[in-house]
C-alpha cells in the first residue's frame, strides 16, 4: 500500500514540466537542449498544461507588457540569395518583383505604425548585404522619420561588414534583425549561397557595436523536433535581445512552396518550449501565425509564452489587420508596452 505514492513521486520528479517548472519558473534558468526536446515530444494532451507554464514563465521573467513593432519593405525582390523559403530570391520563378519605396512612403509608413501604439518600426531590405546605395537610403530614411515619428527604429539588412555596422550603429539604430533562421545542422537544407556561421558572425558584430539582437528563425522548413530542439539552444546560447518566431508560410515558386504548413499543435508546442528555453527575452509572433494557428491560436500563443507581435502585413504577405491584434491585447489585459519602457 505504501508503493503508489513512492512511484507517484518518482514520475512528478522526472516529469520534464515538473524539472521545467523548478529551473525555469522558479530559478530563471533555461532549459538545456535535450530538455526542450523532450517538451517538443510531449503529447497533445499536455498541450494546456505546458502553455500554463510557459505564460507563467513568461509573466514572471518578462512581465505582462508587449512590444509591438510594425515592418517596411525598403527595397523588395531580387535578392541573390537562395534561401529556400523566400520568395524574394530572384533565383526562384516566384511572383515577387524588385521594388524601392521612397522616403515619403517610408515615413507614412512609420507614422502609421507609431498610430498602433508600436515602440519599434524595422526597415526591411531583400539582399545578401547593403551596398553603399542602400546605405544611404536607409540613413536618409532615419533622418526622415526622426523628423517626424517619435518611435524606435530598428533595420534588417543582410549580412554586414563591420564599417556597416558601425554606420549604423553611429544612425542610432536600436535593434538590427538578421534571422538564423534553422539549426546549424538543417541550414544548408534551406539555404545554399550563404553559412550559418557567415549569420553569426554579423550577430556577434552588432552585439559588439551596441545595437540590441534581434534574431530568430522559421519553423516547419522540413526541420526535425531534434533540429528544432536544438535551434532553440543555439538562439539560447546566442542570447538576443528579441527572437521573432515565423511559421513557414509556402510560397509559389519557391523549393519549399510545396511543404505543409506546421500543424497548429505543434506550433503551440513550439512556442512554449522556446520560451522554457529564452525565458528573460522578447518572443515576438511574426510571419505565417495566421495561416497556422488561426484566431483562436493566435489567443493561445499569447497565453503561451509570446509577449511581442508585429501588426499589420508582413513583407510579402499579408498579416492580421493592427486593430486586431490591438484588440486581442485589450482583451487578454496585457498592456502594450510603453516607448520609454523600451530604451
Amino acid at each position: 500500500m505504501t508503493q503508489a505514492p513512492v512511484q507517484s513521486a518518482q514520475i512528478s520528479k522526472n516529469d520534464i514540466l515538473a524539472e521545467a517548472r523548478e529551473q525555469v519558473l522558479e530559478r530563471g534558468e533555461p532549459l538545456r537542449q535535450e530538455q526542450i526536446l523532450e517538451v517538443l515530444q510531449l503529447p497533445e494532451e499536455r498541450l494546456e498544461e505546458l502553455l500554463e507554464l510557459a505564460h507563467d514563465v513568461r509573466m514572471r521573467w518578462c512581465g505582462p507588457e508587449v512590444e509591438v513593432e510594425g515592418i517596411i519593405s525598403l527595397k523588395t525582390g531580387g535578392c541573390p540569395e537562395d534561401c529556400h523559403f523566400c520568395s524574394q530570391s530572384g533565383l526562384f520563378q516566384s511572383p515577387v518583383r524588385s521594388a524601392w519605396i521612397d522616403i515619403p512612403s517610408l515615413v507614412e509608413a512609420a507614422k502609421q505604425t507609431a498610430k498602433t501604439g508600436a515602440t519599434e518600426f524595422c526597415i526591411v531590405a531583400a539582399v545578401r548585404g547593403p551596398d553603399a546605395r542602400l546605405m544611404s537610403q536607409v540613413k536618409a530614411g532615419i533622418e526622415a522619420i526622426r523628423n517626424e515619428v517619435e518611435i524606435h527604429i530598428a533595420c534588417s539588412l543582410g549580412m554586414l561588414t563591420q564599417e556597416q555596422v558601425d554606420e549604423l550603429a553611429a544612425m542610432g539604430v536600436h535593434r538590427y534583425n538578421h534571422n538564423l533562421e534553422t539549426a546549424q545542422s538543417h541550414f544548408p537544407n534551406v539555404v545554399t549561397t550563404h553559412t550559418w556561421d557567415e549569420r553569426w558572425d554579423t550577430l556577434r558584430m552588432v552585439r559588439e557595436a551596441g545595437m540590441e539582437v534581434c534574431c530568430g528563425g522559421i519553423l516547419g522548413m522540413g526541420e526535425t523536433l531534434e533540429q528544432r530542439a536544438e535551434f532553440a539552444a543555439q538562439l539560447a546560447d546566442l542570447e538576443p535581445d528579441e527572437v521573432p518566431l515565423n511559421f513557414l508560410n509556402p510560397r509559389p515558386g519557391t523549393p519549399f512552396g510545396d511543404l505543409e504548413v506546421l500543424p497548429a499543435t505543434e506550433a503551440l508546442k513550439s512556442i512554449a518550449a522556446f520560451r522554457l528555453a529564452l525565458p528573460r527575452t522578447i518572443l515576438r509572433f511574426a510571419g505565417g501565425r495566421e495561416i497556422t494557428l488561426g484566431d483562436l491560436g493566435a489567443k493561445q500563443g499569447m497565453l503561451g509564452g509570446i509577449n511581442a507581435v508585429i501588426v499589420g502585413n508582413y513583407l510579402t504577405t499579408l498579416g492580421r489587420p493592427a486593430e486586431s491584434d490591438i484588440d486581442l491585447l485589450g482583451e487578454l489585459e496585457m498592456p502594450i508596452k510603453a516607448l520609454n519602457a523600451t530604451i
